[in-house]
């Protein structure tokens, strides 16, 4: 029942917390011992600091909660129920002291801060989930809403969350989606009806229950609705979004039959009308476990895994926000036998490069650097092959791959590219740490110490930037953990020159060489590190790059509602059973037609002039009603007498006025809806493009800027 959690405390400043936790449950009650470990110097010494905490046991899924801001502020949640409650510890110093405070509830989840300002604190209590909020770092907290099932933060100091009536959280589909905008001065009702709701990009998603599951989508707040509109989907299926950025939305909608596999579909800048992007996209029929991962060194870059139709898992990528798919090429010093594979059709060459999402060992997620360089674990083989997963490293983007490792490892990136280092996954005690200053493709061993251990997790301070990465463990005695931090800046011993470094224009791999390096609308050319230059980038490396404009072509554009590409084409071709069907949807309470030629240009492209396709959409005038949102306001203050007076007199008098324009001018409050069941959140290191967990049974934590293995995305 042991476990160690490890934290990175602010930016530069050196500065990682260690707490290991020994629990035992008993009945309904856990008894166990915490003990707190800091080190000021990343991690090569310890100091044992549980006196500052008062040797308080602090449950292992409050861990340790460290602010996004990089100011040095910590949480500890200490139980300390044998003298009636929780306790906070509060650390504005990067942990060095710790300052207490009685909590007058039970906490239930972590402590949220609010992105914009880290002295402000967000939390559920147990049992009657009451919402807390403190304006203090802590120090005071007051309760602003009670029955509250799930809360996150919104922009702009926003606060969203979904509150109950009657009954409880598990009563999905009757719940309201409640927004304040003042710290819970006073609230409004945005939805109605809720089963969950998701925050992702510009975008709150509301899944709302009008018989059956009907995602509404709002790029104003909550202010206003439509609904997503998908041509000829079972409204039935499960769906999930997958990722949304502040351009589109990916969904993923299951084919029927729950076969675990479904077709992805992308959306226009409003996420209201979407189009097909891939089909046969792997979606595992527990709901919860997918492939897709965005590759953040290139804007518009994805990758995921398909089942094909001899069903072989292979992983596809995308350069244009899912305009096209396409295989992963093949390593060229893989061990696939291409001759092989040529001769017999039901054996071709396929890669699959798997994320943590998986139970492949070691659940390592692939890893990403502004520099171009990804690394990730996966096998190449014939449809017909079992091969155990290998190391492979790709430093344009994900055009071209090497093999970097044999077999499984546990893997990092230092120094914004310029060192990897990964250790082998094994079952048997280790001394040795492997390292490549060139990009993976030569690597050298270290023995990091004469008394070997087994391997637990390894971590790097998050961004990428650090020449130091920790490794922990134990030896065979199993009475304690043991970390050890190698420290490789003295093999980097010269600062990188400007010679040091190479221009490369981006989507220059290409193989199709079509206006090679114009992807997304603009070519990009990058300042990178040479392979054959052992040197250090330095903590302050940005990557330097320049963007010029492209004309525009086919390329980039979807294709439009009810239209797709077919396999190996770049046409767009109307779906079958959209031929001779007008094209219409609901948008803003109005019935709209779609005049199209099949194309609608892709969510942040920066093309200029060239292919123009013509489109259009009218306004037919007719209404298309929904009421499945209720969007009401409540207000929590009071007013004197007078003043409600003089309220009540003006909301009448405006009731009055508004009824007399809605029916002169206005269409009325309508709704577009789409249906689906489950939307999921992937989040990065408190920044990638991602949606919120919607999960009411299991509210998870936000642990900014911690990590309790080795098997999280350290990158932001």
């Amino acid at each position: 029942m042991g476990s160690l959690s490890l934290a990175w405390v602010g930016d530069k400043s050196g500065v990682v917390l260690v707490l290991t936790t020994f629990q035992v449950p008993f009945f309904l009650m856990r008894f166990g011992q915490s003990n707190l470990y800091r080190s000021e110097d990343y991690g090569k010494t310890f100091k044992d600091v549980t006196h500052v905490i008062n040797h308080t046991f602090i449950q292992t899924e409050f861990g340790i909660a460290i602010s996004p801001d990089h100011s040095g502020k910590v949480i500890l949640t200490g139980d300390v129920s044998e003298y009636g409650g929780f306790r906070l510890f509060r650390s504005r110093d990067f942990g060095l002291t710790f300052e207490p405070t009685d909590l007058p509830f039970v906490p239930l989840i972590q402590m949220l801060y609010n992105p914009r300002d880290c002295n402000t604190l967000l939390t559920l209590s147990f049992t009657v989930l009451d919402l807390w909020l403190s304006e203090d770092f802590g120090a005071t907290w007051r309760k602003i809403h009670k029955s509250v099932c799930l809360v996150r933060w919104g922009p702009r100091n926003s606060i969203y969350f979904t509150t109950i009536t009657n009954g409880t959280c598990n009563d999905k589909g009757m719940l309201d989606l409640k927004k304040t905008i003042d710290y819970g001065k006073t609230f409004r009702t945005v939805a109605s009806r809720v089963y969950s709701f998701v925050l992702g990009g510009k975008f709150v998603f509301s899944s709302i229950m009008t018989g059956a599951r009907v995602i509404h989508i709002s790029v104003d707040g909550g202010e206003h609705w439509n609904i997503a509109q998908l041509p000829a989907v079972d409204h039935q299926r499960f769906y999930s979004i997958l990722t949304a950025n502040e351009d589109m939305i990916f969904m993923h909608v299951d084919d029927p039959g729950d076969s675990g596999v479904g077709t992805i579909y992308v959306s226009d800048d409003r996420g209201t009308v979407f189009s097909k992007s891939l089909e046969r996209h792997l979606y595992t029929t527990t709901g919860s476990e997918t492939d897709f991962t965005a590759v953040s060194s290139l804007k518009g870059v994805y990758m995921t895994s398909i089942l094909t139709e001899d069903g072989t898992l292979e992983t596809v990528i995308t350069y244009d926000q899912g305009a096209k798919w396409q295989p992963l090429r093949r390593p060229q010093n893989s061990n696939c036998d291409t001759e092989t594979s040529t001769n017999r059709p039901n054996r071709r060459c396929l890669s699959f490069f798997h994320s943590a999402n998986f139970t492949y060992m070691p659940r390592t997620a692939p890893r990403h650097t502004a520099s171009l360089l990804s690394l990730s674990t996966g096998s190449v083989g014939d449809s017909e092959s079992s091969l155990p997963p290998d190391v492979f490293v790709s430093d344009d983007g994900g055009y071209s791959w090497l093999q970097a490792l044999k077999g499984p490892h546990h893997y990092a990136i230092l120094d914004s590219g310029g060192l990897l280092v990964a250790v082998e996954h094994t079952d048997l005690p280790i001394n040795q740490i492997k390292f490549s200053t060139d990009e993976g493709q030569c690597w050298h061993t270290f023995n990091f110490t004469n008394d070997p251990l087994y391997f637990s997790g390894m971590d790097s301070e998050p961004g990428a930037r650090s020449t130091n990465v920790s490794l922990w463990g134990h030896r065979n005695d199993h009475t304690k953990w043991v970390v050890i931090t190698v420290d490789f800046r003295k093999l980097l011993t010269r600062d990188c020159e400007y010679r040091d470094y190479e221009e490369w224009l981006a989507h220059s791999a290409d193989p199709s060489g079509s206006n090679i390096g114009c992807v997304m609308g603009y070519k990009e050319t990058f300042l990178r590190l040479r392979k054959d230059s052992v040197c250090w980038n330095g903590r302050d490396f940005a990557v330097t790059k320049k963007q010029t404009r492209c004309p525009c072509s086919v390329a980039d554009y979807y294709c439009d509602f009810g239209y797709y590409r077919p396999e190996n084409s770049s046409e767009c071709v109307e779906q079958e059973e959209m031929i001779s069907r007008a094209l219409e949807f609901c948008l803003n309470g109005t019935t709209e037609q779609l005049q199209t030629t099949g194309y609608r240009k892709i969510p942040g492209n920066q093309c200029e002039g060239g292919f123009q396709p013509e489109r259009k959409e009218i306004d037919l005038q007719r209404l298309c009603t929904s009421d499945a949102l209720l969007p009401k306001t409540q207000v929590s203050f009071s007013y004197t007498a007078i003043t409600v007076v003089v309220v009540m007199a003006i909301l009448l008098m405006s009731a009055i006025a508004g009824v007399w324009l809605v029916k002169k001018y206005v269409c009325g409050g309508r709704f577009l809806v789409h249906r689906y069941s489950v939307m999921r959140e992937q989040v990065e290191a408190n920044k990638i493009e991602g949606v919120d967990d919607v999960d009411t049974n299991y509210m998870e934590t936000e642990k900014t800027h911690f990590n309790d293995d080795s098997d999280q995305d350290l990158l932001e």
